[in-house]
């Protein structure tokens, strides 16, 4: 039985009715582009073929029940109590979207809702922007809100995602999981430029040129709430602000070694030098895909693990050791992917080799005592909409 079969059944045994529909959207990878999004810079998500689905019903009051599939307990709260941190937990992700829909003046009601996942948690693979995406699909069509048309619309949903998790789950995102689950197209990596919220669709389909994208989950523990990730975000904007600067994504490449001199702080330096170099990775990995030059584009992958590790210092040795060891078995290009201190890498591999490298990343971390991780090949999927 498919998840989306599975969803709809779920539903119907816990509510005693029968759900009004399906929605789903994806978990996302970075091809690359890390900790750019909230400095105004690029990147270049595609989204997985993973993907979260929620089985919903309107109600005609304003209670929200909900109901996980990973989760012990469910969630049982009226829309007026939705506040910072409240509901908690996972349920959070989930009302903080109808809240945020009606902060922007889309009137919403209550909902009975069922949720189970294909993405991973905890693997930096936005498992989190992708339930948010799937219940903003559900209730944009549940209560015709006529958001999901067009882009301009699923930028909005978007946008109202990125509200939700910020302000009612009081986690920090810049914006570019959401954009993927929402804004993506099959077969292609989404170009964001996160200064005006503007997407080019690339073509990206490895397999044509011999090659597929495997990703790593290194099973560390992954999360963004534990401070790292505010104190990065601090010091780029204290760097910009130094500068004159509204974000570092005024600062052109060529132009770096100048802004650096300008900079007292060694770790604000470093942590400059990380974005606006990496921006100008997504721009030179954007053109080496246009022209697939596969061992260039390898390069640039290596380039920007290096720059997370040692100028934003956001790696952690599972995953050094995962992107050390597929390079080992002859990926083309490896690179830790997600907002860092554990998650996932990815790496450009010889089509065909995806156990053989997959294996040996296994072995590798039994060797040094760390978890077993997953791996498995991804195809830039689709985004966000209904499935029954």
């Amino acid at each position: 039985m498919s998840l989306c079969t599975e969803v709809a059944t779920t539903f119907t045994s816990r509510f005693g009715l029968t759900a009004d529909g399906v929605w789903s959207a994806p978990g996302r990878v970075n091809l690359i582009g890390e900790h750019t999004d909230y400095n105004a810079g690029l990147c270049l998500p595609i989204a997985l073929p993973q993907r979260t689905y929620v089985a919903a019903r309107r109600r005609l009051d304003r209670r929200l029940r909900l109901w996980s599939g990973q989760a012990d307990e469910p969630v049982d709260v009226q829309l007026d109590e939705v506040a910072p941190g409240h509901p908690g937990g996972w349920g959070s992700y989930v009302a903080g979207v109808l809240w945020a829909l009606e902060e922007v003046g889309h009137p919403v009601g209550g909902l009975d809702l069922v949720v189970d996942s294909e993405v991973p948690v905890g693997a930096g693979l936005s498992s989190s922007a992708a339930l948010e995406c799937a219940v903003a699909s559900a209730v944009a069509d549940l209560f015709e809100l006529d958001l999901t048309a067009d882009d301009g619309g699923r930028a909005a949903l978007a946008a109202v995602c990125v509200n939700a998790e910020n302000t009612i789950a009081q986690a920090p995102t810049g914006g570019m999981d959401q954009a993927a689950a929402m804004r993506s197209r099959e077969g292609h990596a989404l170009l964001l430029d996160c200064r005006d919220g503007s997407v080019e669709h690339v073509p990206f389909e490895p397999e044509t040129r011999g090659l597929a994208l495997l990703v790593v989950d290194t099973r560390a523990e992954h999360s963004l709430v534990d401070g790292q990730y505010a104190e990065r975000r601090a010091s780029c904007e204290q760097a910009a602000r130094e500068l004159g600067l509204a974000s570092l994504r005024e600062v052109p490449a060529h132009r770096l070694e100048e802004a650096l001199t300008r900079l007292g702080d060694p770790v604000v330096r470093a942590r400059t030098r990380h974005v606006v170099s990496e921006i100008a990775r997504v721009e030179q990995s954007v053109e080496a895909l246009r022209r697939w030059r596969i061992r260039e584009l390898g390069a640039i992958f290596d380039a920007s693990h290096a720059s997370m590790r040692d100028d934003f210092e956001i790696s952690c040795p599972e995953l050094d050791l995962a992107v050390d060891t597929a390079r080992a078995r002859g990926a083309v290009g490896a690179r830790m992917t997600g907002g860092g201190f554990g998650g996932s890498a990815i790496a450009l591999v010889p089509w065909g080799d995806e156990d053989e490298v997959g294996e040996a990343v296994v072995e590798a971390f039994e060797d040094a005592g760390f978890r077993t991780p997953r791996y498995f090949a991804v195809d830039a999927s689709g985004p966000a909409g209904r499935d029954a």
